[in-house]
């Protein structure tokens, strides 16, 4: 047993860094442009002024909309944060990387070496690479048991693993490239902003261009906000003052990392992304996100949960005032970036993602798979669902209902492993926009038709998604590893997960 697993590890020595080398493809000059995107945390299809809000004050994001391309199909890779920034990254749609929830601290589900980044294949082309915010990608945040930004292609990281906490005000678990930071005074987002424009100026390599990849947490919980933003909303619902003056917070921040680019005379050679992870959250606590017209919120595959705002601008490549209603998904960010710098994507591997340039032409992209999602603790019955044209399927799955958690437990992934599909639903979104109307009982060749090719794709990524292995306290404790103090299971925690 110890000869074979040591025999893979050094095939995945040898195999990964082949696999990236030979996708990097070749490097070009200086005339490759930077990249910046831009990921919301929980902000919704209509949070935002330029997609209808009559409230909301967003000048900044506004204005990009205004001189670039507004997307009104844009999919977030998944219904909530860990499983689309996933997709995100690697373009695969994240149960087949094994991400099936957000990741809570300590746990074992991470995107593991084996996958390749966007981040990973720009920074061997030649980029300098840098993450500012909300990682969320593994459990083992800052720990060398899994890996971390900077094994994921980032060359400089100010992160958190999830949250700012004890929530936007004053965080205190930021890491800097790999040192905690502490304490800090002012507000996430304006935070966030800080570090990346000052690696913008004064740290990255001048000559070569530039990835940032920078995730604001707001609007997600914990909100707190500056009261010059919450004075903005009054209200007698202190929680809505909140929510409407943490998405000004984060308008305002943005706009000034937009305004650092223009000052700097980078404008003209940058694409820019601004995008959100996805649908609002709505909550008891904070019951004011927007899924625009669509159905449900965050955690849903219907479109409430996955469709969010998206906005690019890059000079001389899009349009002021552009409006497209092509679908794009968060799976198409690695083949799309891999075009604009010029470096080949990934061959050993199923990409779920197809470059979307063809929109800034008002062209339509060419698929060679269908966009799919697969979240199996989604909070309503539908767990995998696929749009072909106007048309989407959603179906739910005939396995026991998971028990709640953050995590999922081994029997539950082996039970996953031979789960079918079971009842089906069929909306044409282009007459059905809500969702309103289930067409399964009235177009019964059209439902079987893609019923067909969505247990094609579903059986696919089942079979390749991996199983994790159970997580308990007490495998631990009966080591007898000695725990850092901040890694230390709190007293209360349960002994199995």
């Amino acid at each position: 047993m110890f000869r074979r697993s040591f025999l893979a590890f050094l095939f995945c020595l040898w195999i990964v860094p082949a696999a990236i080398v030979a996708s990097a493809g070749p490097v070009r000059g200086n005339d490759r442009p930077n990249i910046l995107v831009v990921l919301c945390d929980d902000l919704g299809y209509g949070d935002l002024a330029c997609y209808g809000d009559a409230e909301l004050k967003t000048p900044n994001i506004d204005r990009l909309a205004r001189e670039g391309l507004r997307l009104t199909s844009c999919y977030a890779a998944a219904a909530n944060c860990s499983p689309a920034r996933t997709g995100l990254m690697t373009g695969r749609t994240p149960t087949r990387v094994g991400v099936h929830n957000w990741i809570p601290m300590f746990s074992p589900v991470h995107v593991r070496r084996q996958e390749i980044t966007v981040a990973t294949l720009l920074r061997n082309a030649g980029y300098d690479t840098g993450h500012f915010g909300k990682w969320h990608l593994n459990g083992d945040f800052n720990l060398p048991s899994q890996p971390q930004p900077w094994d994921h292609g980032f060359n400089y990281w100010f992160s958190t693993q999830n949250n700012a906490l004890p929530n936007h005000r004053n965080p205190n678990n930021f890491v800097r490239n790999g040192k905690s930071v502490g304490p800090l005074e002012g507000y996430a987002g304006p935070l966030v902003t800080d570090e990346a424009v000052h690696w913008l100026k004064d740290v990255r390599d001048k000559s070569k261009p530039f990835f940032m990849y920078v995730c604001y947490h707001e609007p997600h919980e914990p909100i707190a906000s500056d009261k010059q933003y919450t004075d903005l909303y009054p209200s007698d619902d202190p929680s809505y003052s909140a929510h409407h003056g943490n998405i000004t917070q984060m308008d305002d921040a943005c706009g000034r990392l937009l305004r650092t680019i223009d000052d700097l005379e980078l404008r003209e050679n940058t694409f820019v992304l601004f995008t959100s992870d996805n649908g609002p959250a709505i909550t008891g606590i904070h019951p004011h996100g927007s899924p625009g017209p669509f159905r449900e919120k965050k955690g849903h595959l219907y479109e409430g949960g996955i469709r969010v705002p998206g906005i690019v601008r890059w000079p001389g490549h899009t349009q002021a005032g552009q409006v497209s209603d092509e679908p794009v998904s968060g799976v198409d960010l690695l083949p799309t970036l891999c075009e604009i710098a010029g470096i080949n994507p990934p061959t050993d591997r199923v990409l779920d993602g197809a470059s979307f340039l063809p929109v800034l032409n008002q062209r339509a992209i060419e698929r060679p798979r269908p966009l799919y999602w697969h979240l199996v603790r989604a909070s309503s019955t539908p767990k995998v669902v696929m749009r072909v044209g106007d048309w989407k399927i959603l179906a739910s799955l005939d396995a026991p209902p998971l028990k709640p958690s953050a995590d999922i437990l081994e029997e539950e992934m082996r039970a996953l492993k031979t789960a079918k599909l079971a009842e089906f639903e069929l909306y044409n979104l282009r007459e059905d926009l809500s969702e309103t109307k289930n067409l399964a009982g009235q177009e019964p060749e059209k439902l079987e038709q893609l019923a067909e090719q969505l247990r094609v794709v579903y059986a696919e990524v089942q079979a390749e998604s991996p199983v994790w292995p159970a997580w308990e306290w007490p495998r631990y404790e009966s080591q007898r590893i000695e725990w850092p103090s901040y890694r230390k299971p709190p007293a209360t925690k349960a002994k199995t997960r």
